[in-house]
């Protein structure tokens, strides 16, 4: 056990969960704030926290990468995301398996035998996220307003895909060279 990144982990956990991050920010950048911080933030410290626990659960790093891709854009499409903005128990099975997949992608990636196969897992989980993002940057149109019952806030979708880009982007892509670097340092005599 690495205690740091485990309380700093299990720390952003409890922030997002128990403090009013959407209020303090707006719906949908709040939103997207909680999103990225369990699946960027808080997975990856709590993964290097318990690295031995993860490492008996993990899953190939593909896999986990697929099933990482298949939780954000299915939350994202907006019947889904209307649907989680509007309920409490929707909205905690959104969180939970943000959650969830974030552990799974970066249980594998880090836990990976060969470390491009992790490296191959995170850069293509930071290249879909880097897509989902510049979608809704891009929209002419706010995508969820009419299944959140919230008046259009193009300007706060459009933040909500840069805070996306912002946090999600670089986490991966970093994670993702590191790994890169590993495998090479193993490679050369």
């Amino acid at each position: 056990m690495r205690p740091l990144p485990l309380a700093a982990g299990a720390a952003a956990v409890l922030g997002v969960w128990g403090l009013p991050v959407e209020t303090w920010l707006g719906g949908f950048p709040g939103h997207m704030v909680v999103h990225m911080t369990l699946v960027a933030v808080a997975a990856p410290l709590l993964v290097l926290g318990a690295p031995g626990v993860w490492r008996r659960m993990a899953i190939p790093a593909l896999a986990g990468a697929v099933i990482e891709f298949a939780v954000v854009w299915g939350w994202h499409l907006p019947a889904l995301h209307g649907f989680a903005r509007t309920l409490a128990v929707p909205y905690a099975l959104e969180q939970a398996m943000f959650l969830a997949a974030g552990l799974a992608v970066w249980a594998g990636a880090l836990a990976a035998p060969q470390p491009l196969a992790g490296a191959g897992a995170l850069l293509l989980t930071s290249m879909h996220m880097t897509l989902l993002g510049a979608l809704m940057i891009l929209a002419r149109s706010d995508l969820y307003a009419a299944f959140c019952g919230t008046p259009p806030d193009l300007a706060a979708q459009q933040m909500g895909g840069m805070l996306m880009l912002a946090i999600g982007t670089p986490v991966y892509l970093i994670a993702g060279l590191w790994l890169t670097g590993r495998a090479l340092q193993e490679r050369s005599p």
